[in-house]
């Protein structure tokens, strides 16, 4: 990706203490400078990221539950703004959209008028990203800004600036901890909040991460971090991590995966898996796509969309011939291996952060924790039941 403000490292800064209103401050900020500040907020029963103009739009007083294949919000009895996990959305739906236009057409009287859209993304602002989808969007900067570049990626990644959160409060489902990805975040990020409420009042410990972000920072009311507020922040990220459930063990693990592809766990999952795509869809860091065309009942209009595809498709792997993967155990196969094991070996790293939506929005409550803990507890397996 070529050099932007919001990859420019900053130098190390002091931390810095907002409260409510200077939390405000920042939106306004960041509005003032042309950003569409984009932050959790409440609607249909989820927290969801959607534009924000205020610290009144912020999810105050919510957290959530989340097990395998169930998600829940619920009243939290405190005031905490943020004060809840990764949700149904990682920040992957604005840098790299669900549907993209590619082009149109209409047939006149004169022929063929073919119309490609404006790329003028906004210049998007990021409140709230958690260090788990934090590293999964330098995942995509490694995949689709620098080893395969995406036009469409690029010119809305750039401009983007990254308010990211040290999480407070993980669910059953998460396991950043063991993917090295969480819950304090890591390099990426303009600014990065840490959210306290006690005796001592409710406010955010901030520190700059960029150049851009100093800047930014500089021009909001802040006072100077006394070691207290900085020992709490820490002990935020510290009791976060305590508090994580689950567990990936990652050592061995490519290795592990490609040497069992005809383990019997491989069907025990496959009677479970709807094939239903909700794993990839919400995963922040898959980024299969195929490109779809519509037109009018009458011929005379057309349209064509890049949209996210699903490995657990059928379609996905289709041939002349057939599907290379038409039964659900290979495509599981497939999904999993990949994410674990030859994304390694294609871009240098792991392809999950461990944020645990594959597991709270699977149906059925298929656990990727679970399924590569059962390949290990019988390593080599070949027939038999499964674990």
């Amino acid at each position: 990706m070529n050099a932007s403000p919001s990859t420019d490292r900053a130098e190390p800064t002091s931390d810095v203490v907002l409260d409510l209103a200077g939390l405000q401050s920042l939106l306004d900020v960041l509005h003032a400078r042309g950003f569409t500040v984009i932050g959790p907020t409440v609607r249909d029963g989820a927290i969801v990221n959607a534009p924000i103009t205020s610290v009144g739009d912020l999810p105050r007083g919510w957290g959530d539950a989340q097990e395998p294949g169930s998600y829940r919000i619920r009243r939290r009895g405190d005031d905490l703004l943020f004060g809840f996990t990764a949700g149904p959305q990682s920040w992957k739906a604005e840098l790299f959209p669900a549907r993209v236009p590619l082009w149109s057409a209409d047939r006149t009287g004169e022929g063929l008028t073919v119309q490609v859209p404006d790329p003028r993304p906004p210049a998007y602002a990021f409140l709230g990203v958690r260090a788990c989808d934090l590293r999964a969007i330098t995942i995509q900067d490694a995949i689709l800004a620098e080893r395969v570049p995406d036009a469409d990626y690029v010119r809305r990644r750039e401009p983007a600036f990254v308010v990211a959160l040290t999480c407070s409060d993980p669910a059953a489902t998460c396991f950043c901890v063991s993917m090295g990805s969480g819950p304090v975040p890591g390099p990426g990020f303009d600014l990065a909040l840490t959210e306290l409420l006690d005796d001592d009042g409710h406010r955010f410990v901030v520190r700059a991460g960029t150049d851009r972000g100093a800047e930014v920072l500089d021009a909001v009311p802040a006072t100077a971090a006394a070691p207290g507020d900085t020992d709490a922040a820490r002990e935020v990220g510290e009791m976060a991590a305590s508090r994580m459930v689950r567990s990936m063990e990652t050592d061995g693990l490519r290795d592990l995966l490609y040497r069992n592809v005809e383990h019997p766990r491989w069907d025990d999952v496959a009677d479970r898996c709807l094939s239903c795509t909700n794993c990839t869809m919400v995963c922040p860091t898959c980024f299969c796509t195929s490109v779809e065309e519509v037109s009018d009942l009458r011929g005379d209009h057309v349209e064509q969309h890049r949209v996210w595809e699903s490995c657990f498709t059928a379609e996905h792997s289709h041939l002349p011939g057939g599907s290379v993967r038409p039964a659900t155990r290979s495509r599981y196969r497939q999904w999993m291996t990949h994410k674990l094991a030859s994304w390694q070996d294609q871009f240098g790293m792991s392809g999950c952060v461990g944020c645990g939506r594959c597991i709270a929005w699977c149906p059925v409550g298929i656990d990727i924790t679970e399924e590569a803990a059962a390949i290990r507890a019988t390593d080599g397996v070949r027939g038999g039941a499964a674990p």
